[in-house]
């Protein structure tokens, strides 16, 4: 019987001596500055261990130095994006979303791109997404180009109340309804071009309307947000406007419109 407790012994002994071979692996990997090409499931299969064991920043770490050798990756930047967010880490997540909505734009995929957009801000409301907006728009119709804005006289009765204005092919309607949100402010941001005229409304900050012809509330926010050149001026209001809109945020409200746009603009050529 002693000989068969020596070599549970030595099997005992010889499994520590491996496990110990393979963590000391594993901090190699991490440390070494370069990624292999093609070995992007092995560092998957990697950060999946970690997680596995509880090492949620070994897992990350593993990430990045995979990311830095491939950095173009979407399953190890949606990977990133997962573990980022799901430990603790909205900031990070939000920038690999940022990053995530740019390659799936340059593959076409815009719900995908719509959807890292959104979660973007919602992990960190700071970040302003309105470029990333204007670039599926443009993106999704390429055959949208800027029209130049002729400049416009307002009356000194106009220009007391208003709070900016701009030109529509410099400064796309994102940036300003951005601009609007950010400062909390309660009035009508009124858009023109050549062919068009409407509003959209806000009670502090938040998108609660939309006038364009006789289209209102959602109808015509979905014609406004596809105007690519004009003029734009944003008037205060002392008193809040009626609801009409009715959204949880002005980027889901964005992105459902311009979603909307482009099913119907599918459905058009069928």
């Amino acid at each position: 019987m002693r000989p068969e407790k020596s070599s549970q012994t030595k099997v005992s002994r010889s499994a520590r001596t491996l496990g110990y071979h393979v963590l000391h692996l594993c901090d190699e990997m991490l440390t070494t500055d370069k990624e292999p090409v093609g070995e992007i499931e092995t560092a998957l299969l990697d950060a999946d261990l970690f997680l596995k064991y509880g090492s949620p920043e070994r897992a990350m770490k593993r990430l990045r130095t995979a990311l830095e050798r491939s950095p173009r990756s979407i399953s190890l930047r949606e990977k990133m994006r997962e573990v980022a967010a799901s430990h603790k880490h909205p900031e990070e997540a939000a920038r690999h979303c940022l990053a995530l909505a740019s390659l799936y734009i340059e593959r076409d995929n815009f719900d995908a791109a719509h959807d890292r957009l959104l979660e973007a801000k919602q992990l960190d409301s700071r970040i302003s997404i309105a470029s990333g907006l204007e670039a599926i728009r443009r993106a999704r119709h390429p055959e949208l180009k800027p029209e130049p804005s002729a400049p416009r006289a307002k009356t000194a009765e106009r220009q007391s109340t208003l709070t900016f204005s701009g030109d529509l092919s410099v400064i796309s309607i994102f940036d300003a309804i951005q601009a609007i949100e950010n400062s909390r402010q309660t009035g009508a941001l009124l858009l023109q071009n050549s062919t068009q005229t409407g509003k959209v409304l806000f009670n502090e900050g938040q998108i609660i309307g939309a006038e364009c012809g006789r289209l209102v509330a959602q109808d015509a926010f979905r014609q406004l947000v596809e105007i690519t050149g004009g003029t734009f001026d944003f008037e205060k209001s002392v008193n809040p406007f009626p609801v009409t809109i009715e959204a949880a945020s002005n980027t889901n409200l964005i992105l459902d419109s311009l979603r909307q746009v482009d099913e119907d603009s599918v459905s058009a050529e069928l």
